[in-house]
C-alpha cells in the first residue's frame, strides 16, 4: 500500500476508486465500504483510494476539548488498512480552511483534480465541506458534470452490521472487550514502549512491563484486569494486563503493566504490542501486597482458563 502524507503528494491514477471517512477502528462497517471498492476496482482494472483525515477534525474544530479518544492510533489504522489490500492511503492534514471549503469546491477541486475519481463509494450519512453541508445528494448532482459514478452504501446494508466506532468505544470504556472484538473483527491491541518502573512486580513474583503509549489520543480501556497476547520481536506471549492507578500502594498516575507468562527478559525502551481478549475483574485495593499476591495467584488461573482456547 501507498501511503502519502498530504493529498498534494498523491498523483491522479487511471480509474481511482475511492472512499473517504476517518476509520477509527478499521471494524467490520467499514470493511463492508473497503470490500465494495475492492470489488468495483477489480471489475474495472482501477485502484483503489482511501482518503482519512489527521487530526481528527474534532481536534482542530474543537481545540478546547482534549476529551476525544480514537480506538487506532493513525500509524495502527494505516497498518489495519494495508492488511486489507488497499493500494493508496491519502493521509491529508485536516485544518480549518480544509474545513471551509464549499461542497462543490472539495467535489472539483480534491475528489477530481487531485484524486481522479472515477467512482467513490460513499455510506448514506456521509458529509463534507463547510459546516458538513456537503453530502450524497452534491455527489448525485455533479457526477455527470465531473464525470464520477458514486455508489452508495445502502442504511440498511450499514446497519445491518450494527456496529459503529462511538459504540466500540463505548464498549472498551465499559470493559466489554468481548463486545467491541466482535465488532471490531480483531482483538482491540495497544503498542507502546516498555518503561522503568517501581518494581513491585517484581517484589511479590509478578514482574511487569509497564508500556507507555505515546499518543495521547489513544483510548485505553476502563481500569482492571485482562487476559491479553503481547508481541514482541515476531513472538507472542499469554500473559495479563493491568490498567490502574495501583491503589493498595496508593498510586497517583494511572498506569498500563503486562505480565507476560514464560518470559523472563529485559525489554525496556523496547516497543510491544498488546492484544486483548477478555476481562477478568475490577481494580481493586487490597490490604497490603501478601492480599495483592494472593489475588493476582488467582487471576493467572482466571486469565489461563480464559485463554485456553486463543
Amino acid at each position: 500500500m501507498n501511503i502519502y502524507h498530504h493529498i498534494d503528494d498523491f498523483k491522479p491514477v487511471e480509474s481511482a476508486v475511492v472512499t473517504i471517512g476517518t476509520f477509527d477502528g478499521v471494524h467490520l462497517g467499514h470493511r463492508k465500504i473497503i470490500a465494495r471498492i475492492k470489488e468495483l476496482a477489480d471489475a474495472c482494472g482501477g485502484e483503489t483510494v482511501i482518503l482519512t483525515f489527521f487530526p481528527h477534525p474534532r481536534m482542530i474544530l474543537h481545540p478546547e476539548d482534549d476529551s476525544i479518544k480514537l480506538i487506532n492510533t493513525i500509524n495502527e489504522k494505516a497498518e489495519l488498512l494495508e492488511q486489507l489490500g488497499v493500494d493508496h492511503l491519502i493521509i491529508t492534514p485536516f485544518s480549518c480552511d480544509f474545513s471551509n471549503q464549499s461542497a462543490e469546491d472539495y467535489i472539483r477541486d480534491v475528489l477530481v483534480n487531485k484524486i481522479g475519481t472515477k467512482k467513490i463509494v460513499i455510506g448514506y450519512d456521509h458529509h463534507f465541506g463547510k459546516d458538513r453541508s456537503g453530502g450524497l445528494d452534491d455527489l448525485l448532482r455533479l457526477s455527470p458534470v465531473y464525470g464520477f459514478e458514486v455508489i452508495e452504501i445502502p442504511e440498511q446494508d450499514i446497519n445491518d452490521v450494527a456496529v459503529s466506532s462511538t459504540r466500540i468505544r463505548e464498549a472498551l470504556l465499559a470493559a466489554d472487550i468481548d463486545l467491541a472484538n466482535i465488532f471490531l473483527g480483531y482483538p482491540f491491541f495497544i503498542t507502546g514502549k516498555v518503561v522503568r518502573g517501581d518494581q513491585i512486580g517484581r517484589q511479590i513474583g509478578y514482574p511487569t512491563a509497564n508500556i507507555q503509549v505515546e499518543e495521547k489520543y489513544k483510548l485505553i480501556p476502563a481500569d482492571g484486569i485482562f487476559a491479553v497476547k503481547a508481541q514482541h520481536n515476531g513472538q507472542h506471549y499469554k500473559g495479563m494486563a493491568y490498567i490502574g492507578s495501583r491503589p493498595t500502594i496508593n498510586g497517583m498516575t494511572r498506569n498500563i503493566e503486562v505480565n507476560l507468562f514464560d518470559f523472563n527478559k529485559e525489554i525496556y525502551n523496547e516497543v510491544i504490542r498488546m492484544s486483548f481478549y477478555h476481562y477478568v475483574r475490577g481494580d481493586v485495593r487490597f490490604n497490603g501486597l501478601d492480599e495483592l499476591k494472593a489475588q493476582i495467584t488467582r487471576d493467572k488461573e482466571d486469565v489461563l482458563r480464559l485463554m485456553a482456547k486463543s
